[in-house]
């Protein structure tokens, strides 16, 4: 670090700044920015910034941030030698968006308006398509005891407050206990976690693991290794309490952007199914309530709730990164979100299709299927079908 002049900023200091004098530059990856900013920042994830191909005003202060403070320190660096009045901000948007919660009203009237969104507002893009996903995938049955896994992200949240409202109207009984795994979070991400869970009534109950410790070294498919991980402790822990089911907070974009992923980076057609038996824990099933939902409304009620959430806690992030730049799963679900973006300005029944089209599956036509691990061919019975 330069000791020419101070490059670090507080939030104190730059609260008194008129915001008229500075850009505020958000240097995290599109998906993180995307999951909450600070208010009237810009996007210019780090890549573009440090190859100089974004058009920073040389006439104003440049306060630049990340998840901690940690890359975009890194970042002021590099700017201040290229000529720009820069700075970075001191504990980045984790420290802001402490700050902001704290500010929050954490009455009644707040969680009452949270909850009658989802009565009202965004009844048929939330909670009516929650209902239709456990009743055309029968998620739900009387006497299940249900793991609710919250990871602390807006589409786990939402799922937690989804399930209190179907136990208010459901017509038969079953037990839900909401589950949150800290496998390693940093303070400032179990602390919003907390925070949100108080602010929405979410009765949570939280177990603690290594598992971010056991993968931050791994440099083959560290993601996968986590997932994996990850899964088998919230199983665990759940069959612990007298659960049979999990629920993941998987929605209806998480399944289009699989089978995509699959076609053209696993070269197989396959999907991220609605329920799943478990293979390691017997009598455990996982399911996805979530899965006839979109992320955009997701992110409608987060917002017009002024709600904050944690996107991904792990090691990774820590420093800024979605996560290992190694074609690892976060950045190829990246890509794919990208592909599909621009395949929707062509096609708007792009995603629907997509859908669908493992619902359509016309076995006369595909080449070769595995059931069960077993290939069949067409031309096992080709010759016989004359």
């Amino acid at each position: 670090m330069s000791d020419r002049r101070r490059l670090s900023l507080t939030l104190e200091e730059m609260k008194e700044m008129d915001p008229r004098d500075y850009v505020l530059v958000d240097v995290r990856d599109q998906s993180s920015y995307n999951h909450g900013f600070i208010p009237g920042s810009v996007n210019i994830e780090m890549e573009v910034l440090l190859n100089g191909e974004s058009s920073l005003p040389m006439d104003k202060k440049i306060i630049l941030y990340c998840l901690k403070g940690i890359v975009s320190e890194e970042a002021a660096e590099a700017l201040f030698e290229r000529g720009y009045d820069v700075y970075h901000l001191e504990g980045g948007y984790g420290q802001w968006l402490l700050g902001a919660m704290e500010k929050e009203d954490q009455g009644s009237e707040r969680l009452e308006h949270i909850e009658k969104s989802i009565r009202k507002k965004f009844h048929k893009q939330l909670f009516s398509r929650f209902t239709k996903a456990i009743n055309q995938y029968e998620l739900v049955k009387e006497n299940d005891k249900i793991a609710v896994c919250i990871s602390g992200g807006k589409d786990s949240m939402l799922m937690a407050k989804l399930f209190q409202e179907l136990r208010r109207h459901n017509k038969f009984s079953f037990d839900l206990v909401f589950l949150v795994m800290d496998p390693g979070y940093n303070e400032t991400n179990r602390q919003v976690i907390e925070n949100n869970a108080k602010l929405m009534n979410i009765p949570i109950t939280v177990f603690e693991s290594d598992i971010f410790e056991a993968v931050y070294d791994v440099e083959k498919s560290p993601c996968y290794l986590c997932a994996r991980m990850r899964r088998g402790h919230l199983y665990n822990k759940a069959k612990e309490l007298g659960c049979n089911k999990i629920a993941l907070g998987h929605h209806y974009d998480d399944v289009i952007e699989t089978i995509l992923m699959g076609m053209m980076y696993g070269a197989q057609i396959q999907t991220m199914m609605p329920k799943l038996h478990s293979t390691n824990f017997e009598g455990m099933e996982l399911i996805r309530p979530m899965y006839l939902i979109r992320e955009d409304d997701i992110k409608k009620w987060r917002d017009y709730n002024s709600l904050y959430f944690i996107q991904c806690a792990c090691r990774f992030t820590d420093t800024c990164t979605s996560c290992r730049v190694d074609g690892s799963a976060v950045s190829k679900r990246t890509e794919i979100k990208d592909l599909i973006r621009q395949l929707k300005e062509v096609n708007p029944y792009i995603e629907g299709n997509i859908f669908k089209s493992v619902e359509n599956v016309n076995l006369n036509t595909i080449i070769a299927y595995k059931n069960k691990g077993t290939v069949h061919h067409f031309l096992d019975k080709y010759d016989l079908e004359t």
